[in-house]
């Protein structure tokens, strides 16, 4: 695995001192709304502040289509073979759900971790596109990961401020953070990483392709298939599907799977309402044992010490909210 900084989109003419002036702004906006650890969701649905105080653990999960902003501090993403660092002002952007583990570094109770999320979906996009008939050019001829670190800019954080005055105005928040929204989304389209935010084949889901058997595994994660049954309902040769697969995924399309698999048992359990077994049986393992296995392989222990070593740490406040583990608390 190789450590890798990836250079975020350049905050264009501006200082790093004037960027922080814009930042802490945000900082204290955040922080007469919570000081609560972990993530605290906001009156606007889509909206979310997360805080830390210390760092954490690295912690497997699965990106779901966001924004996330590092408002202050430092977050250390790990995405199939790289390891990402960004820091205050950069933000990640993931279009699809994408397996990653991540941690905060550095925290401290009088430095905290502060960022915000706001999720939002590939229709919001596509959207977005269609209607401000945005033309998005690849700068390659070739797919990206569906997850990128970028620079925030004046009008993104501007947007971001303008978000959380509406906090203040529950009613005019309903209408008007929908708006801001999309004006974000609009802004990230129309940006330097507009080629990584926005991928036709991820967001065709009528047309065969990727995007489709994507789609495909996240909505069906508990059945059982084969690489040469997804790609020839997709009518893509069976080496064609995996090499745009793990081209935008970081993964081939069954560890894909099990990654999805083994996420949402971890939340079930979390959620006190499934035991181990029943967990396994209900994502798609019919092998009790090979779940254990799989479990223990990816999150360091097996099912019952992991959830009561994740509950005890919680309780600490050295995660984020438990049953929020599959809507991976990512950067934001």
């Amino acid at each position: 695995m190789l450590e890798q900084q990836r250079k975020p989109v350049a905050f264009f003419g501006e200082s790093i001192s004037t960027h922080q002036k814009v930042l802490d702004p945000l900082i204290a906006m955040t922080e007469r709304i919570t000081n609560a650890e972990g993530r605290t969701q906001t009156i606007i649905p889509f909206l979310s502040i997360v805080r830390h105080s210390h760092q954490t653990p690295l912690i497997p999960s699965v990106l779901t289509p966001s924004f996330c902003l590092i408002l202050q501090g430092t977050k250390k993403l790990y995405l199939g073979q790289d390891i990402l660092q960004y820091h205050a002002g950069d933000y990640l952007a993931s279009v699809i759900d994408m397996p990653a583990s991540a941690q905060i570094i550095g925290a401290t109770k009088q430095f905290p971790y502060i960022g915000l999320r706001i999720d939002f979906t590939t229709q919001e996009i596509a959207s977005v596109v269609m209607e401000a008939e945005i033309n998005v050019k690849p700068q390659e001829k070739k797919l990206n990961t569906g997850a990128f670190i970028g620079k925030s800019d004046a009008d993104l954080l501007d947007a971001c401020i303008r978000l959380l005055k509406l906090l203040d105005t529950p009613k005019e928040a309903r209408f008007l953070s929908a708006l801001i929204k999309r004006e974000m989304i609009f802004n990230l389209l129309s940006g330097d990483s507009g080629h990584f935010f926005f991928q036709p084949v991820l967001f065709d889901q009528q047309a065969d392709g990727v995007g489709k058997a994507i789609a495909w595994i996240k909505e069906n994660y508990a059945r059982s298939f084969t690489v040469e049954e997804l790609a020839k309902s997709n009518n893509m040769s069976v080496s064609g599907l995996h090499h745009k697969f793990k081209a935008i995924t970081t993964m081939g399309p069954l560890q894909y799977q099990k990654h999805l698999r083994l996420q949402e048992a971890r939340r079930l359990m979390l959620s006190g309402s499934r035991d181990a077994t029943t967990a396994a049986l209900e994502v798609g393992y019919e092998s009790p044992s090979q779940f254990s296995r799989e479990y223990r392989r990816l999150f360091g222990l097996p099912p019952l010490q992991d959830i009561k070593a994740v509950r005890k740490s919680s309780a600490a406040g050295a995660l984020e909210k438990s049953e929020d583990a599959y809507a991976v608390q990512h950067g934001s």
